[in-house]
């Protein structure tokens, strides 16, 4: 039996060996930084290069990086030619994340469009059509505000998908029209990430970097994924002064898609007190 002299003697203890957070704080330690795990992945309606139509080997790509919020485009929803898959609700299944998805054009009876996977709660989401020139495929940026515990303000989280021919007229087109959109919430943390069918150092990516910051400055080849000698898949973030780029990586998976995913690894830098 415990004497009260003993449970005085183990109380005393556990005082000394966990000190109070306030303490830490007046002793000058730091908290550990928040990070972000980010990943942007074409996932071409889920049929890899080797023909077979496999959401559960994309659900395994994704879930191998344990990312925080995934943008994805080729993305179909209750479309014949995969089975007639909710392919976003089943991939926030065999992911265990929350879902939102923005379709962009109707497709044998279905739709087909971008997505957004979230560790974190969604707390709204909206789906914004891109310009149209020539006569190209309607394409979209979804946009969803999500609420990370870190941030003040749900972060804005854009997935997209540019036009893929040869001239870059729509592609910049798109980009000024993103700015614009984003430009409407001021400094709020943003990330942007998705195929923009484009280079480093093209027109169209000139164009988001007026309003965005690449997370890789040297380019990370993304396709094609046997021998990859192109990036056209990125991640961008702003503004720049809250964001510390940590890592950023293409996967190493040649089978489950047409493009390689990127991953970007972020820690979120406290905001700047306000100037007196």
């Amino acid at each position: 039996m415990l004497t009260q002299k003993t449970l005085l003697t183990t109380f005393a203890c556990c005082c000394v060996l966990i000190p109070s957070f306030a303490n830490a704080q007046q002793n000058g330690e730091k908290e550990v930084p928040a990070q972000l795990r980010v990943l942007s992945y074409n996932i071409h309606h889920g049929e890899g290069t080797d023909g077979k139509l496999d959401l559960e080997r994309i659900a395994r790509v994704i879930k191998s990086v344990d990312p925080d919020l995934v943008a994805l485009q080729e993305v179909d929803r209750v479309v014949p030619r995969s089975k007639q898959i909710d392919q976003p609700a089943e991939l926030a299944k065999l992911t265990e994340m929350k879902v939102a998805f923005g379709a962009n054009l109707p497709l044998q009876g279905g739709h087909y469009g971008n997505a957004i996977l979230s560790r974190f709660p969604i707390a709204a989401h909206k789906n914004h059509l891109l310009p149209v020139i020539d006569s190209g495929e309607q394409r979209g940026v979804l946009l969803a505000e999500i609420e990370v515990p870190q941030l003040a303000e749900p972060l804005l989280f854009l997935a997209t998908h540019f036009d893929h021919r040869g001239k870059d007229a729509e592609r910049i087109a798109s980009a000024k029209t993103i700015n614009g959109l984003v430009s409407k919430f001021g400094d709020r943390c943003a990330l942007l990430a998705g195929d923009l069918n484009d280079v480093h150092r093209s027109n169209a990516v000139a164009e988001l970097q007026t309003n965005w910051t690449l997370a890789n400055q040297t380019p990370l080849p993304t396709v094609p994924v046997d021998k990859p000698r192109q990036q056209i898949d990125f991640v961008l973030f702003r503004p720049a002064a809250r964001w510390k780029v940590v890592e950023v990586k293409v996967l190493d998976e040649a089978v489950a898609s047409d493009h390689l995913p990127i991953l970007a690894v972020f820690e979120i830098k406290p905001a700047s007190p306000p100037a007196k």
